[in-house]
């Protein structure tokens, strides 16, 4: 949406992540197959074993998996859905005429469970006459699956001097703002067994539930918060009923009666920069115009968007004139509110040029009545940026100075203040009384602890904070949830050098998940140096192959360790171990574990790139056993008349042929091979056989 007369601005598309997507897509596919096919159709099965492979992927780094469902789209990972996708539409379509508001899957899934919840759910409710969601007993059949009613249950959406509405596209319009507003309080108010129905849809009382919701509640009804309110914004755009009036008028209470950190963290939920700007859009074309300055404030500061208090203010102006103003005036400032919202989504990143302090006073002005009102407070506070200059420029560090110190790390200005320390050269004794105030493991962690991570700080602060910087980025890199933000805390960790070791290996003693275990290994890994005393060898009996794998990578760079951990290896039940370990006996192999190697070359069973990968090593290795089993693998056999043959051609006869003319060339039975192997008119056969220097 742009400024009159100027082209609209396309939407950006706020989406999911792609494992989440094929999630749902493979779901609904499955659906579409129970609904289509009787029961023991040769395609059920395979469906539900996708969805649950799928599930089993998503569900180990997550306990469990929740998403919220509204008419036409589902919440899923703080994202709604496309509600324009046909396929994930009729998802969210199927599941809401079930009456369902929520569906969680927790981690342990099984697939013949997967195959009742899908079969249950592809029975279409107009056939049974019995929505799951009014059955509540029978949402609760499955151990790992938990699917939440949606109950509208003497519910129903009246403000005062309403009449009833005549039929046909009004009555269906009504009926539609009724099912958002009741679907709202039943996300909000429901208990968590999904059981009995929401006696109250007051905007405060829905207000009140959302903002007490413990953390440890339900998310796939939080979601479903999310998904109502999107879905709210979009019908205000185009409805005009006298019920959606009611509708516009009970929001705009419910949202002014949220907390402010409540309607941030609502948001925040409601997917990325693009998704929440489209919301806004919405809600700016037919939400009030009180509940349009609200969310307005909200989305900029979740998305780290800057709106200056100017703008602030004259929004604030046209709101009061919108609802408070002359009969001539409300229309006109309601239209331009909208307006200047309208325009401000296609860029609100301006900063704010005019001071906090006084920008604090313009702001009361704008909202108060009288014109000449005198504030409360006579003097307000020096912006803190300018107290910490003019100390270090008088090197001065009184303590209104480092209060301001404070005040900038606390406002999320630490970046400014070390520009202005590090462009201090010599620092005087007033820069290095701030470098004391803010180079503490407490500033790091408080930097660390915010989502996301204020990485650019941190990067700048901790060369000086040393290794006490270790333990709360420690803690950031266990917290962290993105592989972005892990990414980050190693590369900061790794910059604090070798001196961490001890840090990490007593983090490595206490029982953490595997995922922690795993970067921690990773982080000694990246350092380049194990804490003398310290083994590796107990993670790699971990009961994680990626562990196991992380600390086979390490015992393979320690010569105390090495060939322990490779015979361990070589044993162990994931391909990708024993991939790592034969990659490190390629340049030494010693000759007691020539056996389990040629065990690796010779058997069928194993995958080809492990059973060439074996045969390789068998070419630089000096016992006889390594040239007897080389020379078996070459062997196809003998012809009619008792003369040898080549074994067909494969990744097994080229690489057993490339290791005789490697480690073997001067034997007489490898010769006799390799010469056969050169007559041949295959020329990758004649390739693999030549002598190295040919072959390069």
């Amino acid at each position: 949406m742009g400024v009159a007369g100027s082209p609209p601005v396309p939407p950006e598309h706020a989406a999911l992540s792609r494992d989440l997507a094929d999630f749902l897509i493979e779901v609904s596919i499955a659906l579409h197959k129970h609904a289509m096919y009787p029961e023991g159709h040769p395609l059920l099965g395979p469906a539900a074993a996708t969805v649950a492979r799928r599930a089993e992927l998503l569900l180990l780094d997550r306990p469990s998996l929740s998403l919220g469902v509204a008419r036409h789209q589902l919440v899923i990972e703080g994202v709604a859905t496309d509600p324009k996708h046909p396929v994930l539409r009729e998802l969210a379509n199927r599941l809401h005429r079930h009456h369902l508001g929520a569906v969680t899957l927790s981690r342990g899934v099984e697939v013949n469970e997967l195959r009742d919840v899908l079969a249950t759910l592809a029975v279409e409710a107009e056939r049974t006459g019995q929505p799951l969601g009014l059955g509540p007993e029978a949402l609760r059949r499955w151990p790992h699956v938990r699917l939440y009613p949606l109950s509208y249950e003497r519910l129903e959406l009246v403000d005062e001097g309403d009449t009833p509405p005549p039929a046909g596209e009004e009555r269906a319009s009504r009926t539609r703002s009724a099912q958002l507003w009741v679907g709202l309080a039943r996300a909000a108010l429901a208990a968590e067994s999904g059981d009995a129905p929401p006696s109250s849809t007051e905007p405060a009382v829905i207000a009140k539930a959302i903002d007490e919701r413990s953390p440890q509640s339900a998310a796939a009804y939080d979601q479903a918060i999310v998904g109502y309110l999107l879905q709210i914004a979009q019908e205000l755009k185009s409805a005009g009923s006298a019920d959606a009036v009611a509708l516009r008028r009970r929001t705009a209470r419910l949202i002014r009666s949220l907390k402010p950190a409540t309607l941030r963290n609502l948001l925040q939920m409601g997917g990325d920069v693009a998704q929440r700007r489209q919301f806004v859009a919405d809600a700016a074309d037919g939400m009030a115009v009180d509940a349009v300055l609200e969310i307005v404030q909200a989305a900029a500061q979740t998305s780290q968007q800057n709106v200056s208090h100017s703008l602030i203010r004259m929004l604030s102006k046209f709101a009061a004139h919108a609802e408070a103003g002359s009969a001539e005036a409300r229309p006109q400032a309601d239209a331009a509110l909208r307006q200047q919202v309208r325009s401000l989504l296609e860029g609100w990143s301006l900063a704010d040029p005019t001071p906090a302090a006084y920008g604090t006073a313009l702001q009361r002005m704008a909202r108060a009545g009288p014109v000449f009102a005198v504030a409360a407070e006579p003097l307000h506070p020096t912006e803190p940026d300018r107290l910490a200059a003019m100390g270090l420029e008088l090197d001065i560090a009184s303590p209104l100075v480092l209060d301001a110190v404070d005040r900038m790390v606390a406002g999320g200005r630490l970046l400014h203040l070390i520009d202005g320390l590090d462009e201090l050269l010599p620092p005087n004794a007033a820069a290095t009384r701030m470098w004391a105030r803010v180079a503490t493991a407490s500033v790091i962690r408080g930097l660390a602890s915010v989502d996301p991570p204020d990485f650019k700080t941190i990067e700048r602060l901790s060369p000086r904070v040393g290794l006490p910087a270790a333990d709360p980025l420690l803690d950031g890199l266990a917290a962290a949830e993105s592989r972005g933000g892990r990414r980050g805390f190693l590369s900061l960790l790794v910059r604090l050098g070798p001196s961490i070791g001890p840090v990490v290996t007593r983090r490595l003693d206490a029982a953490v998940p595997w995922y922690v275990t795993r970067n921690l290994l990773t982080l000694l890994d990246e350092i380049g140096e194990i804490p003398p005393g310290f083994s590796i060898a107990p993670f790699a009996n971990h009961a994680d192959a990626r562990v196991r794998w992380q600390a086979t990578k390490l015992q393979l760079k320690m010569p105390a360790e090495r060939d322990r951990a490779v015979a361990k290896a070589l044993g162990d039940s994931d391909d990708r171990v024993v991939r790592l370990a034969l990659t490190g006996l390629q340049r030494d192999c010693p000759d007691a574990l020539v056996p389990l190697v040629a065990r690796y070359a010779t058997e069928r069973t194993y995958p080809t790139d492990l059973r060439t990968a074996a045969i390789r090593i068998l070419g630089g290795v000096r016992p006889a056993t390594a040239r007897n089993v080389l020379l078996r693998l070459t062997s196809g056999g003998r012809r009619l008349f008792g003369r040898r043959k080549l074994a067909p051609k494969s990744p097994e006869l080229l690489a057993a042929l490339t290791a005789l003319a490697t480690g073997w060339a001067r034997d007489g039975a490898a010769q006799r091979v390799l010469a056969q192997a050169l007559a041949s008119p295959d020329p990758g056969i004649r390739a693999a056989a030549a002598p190295e220097p040919q072959r390069r």
